[in-house]
């Protein structure tokens, strides 16, 4: 269940997000990948299917 996987999450911002309030965080769970706003670490996730995050990622451009 990925809300029990959440309890051992290690959260992280990207390297490029600098000091803006203003970012999304992600945790990498056994089997999703989780996001979540770095405003409200207590507030709503969501979780993505792995080849699904990746086809996202694979589409930003850079």
């Amino acid at each position: 269940m990925i809300i029990a996987e959440l309890s051992d999450a290690v959260w992280r911002k990207s390297s490029r997000s600098g000091s803006n309030a203003n970012c999304v965080e992600v945790a990498e769970l056994p089997r999703a990948i989780a996001v979540r706003d770095s405003k409200d670490p207590a507030g709503p996730v969501l979780a993505f299917e792995r080849a699904a995050w990746s086809a996202f990622v694979d589409g930003v451009p850079e």
